[in-house]
């Protein structure tokens, strides 16, 4: 991938982490959210995705891992 192209790969996948760590946090203040919890099934949907391993070469289930150890801990 060209360097533009790759930047805005890191820009799609940076953004769905934030997004993901945002809802995790607010989850874990209000656990029977449903919108939270099908924007979390959502975003897990994308890191699992073809199109997420299209753009970057992190495994997405090492990565919603480390992103809920991290959030929750």
């Amino acid at each position: 991938m060209t360097d533009n192209y790759q930047e805005l790969a890191n820009a799609i996948v940076l953004l769905a982490v934030q997004d993901y760590r945002k809802a995790l946090k607010k989850l874990s203040i209000s656990p029977h959210n449903r919108m939270l919890t099908s924007e979390i099934r959502k975003l897990e949907r994308f890191f699992r995705s073809n199109y997420c391993r299209l753009l970057t070469d992190i495994d997405g289930e090492t990565l919603i891992k480390k992103l809920r150890q991290e959030v929750l801990k």
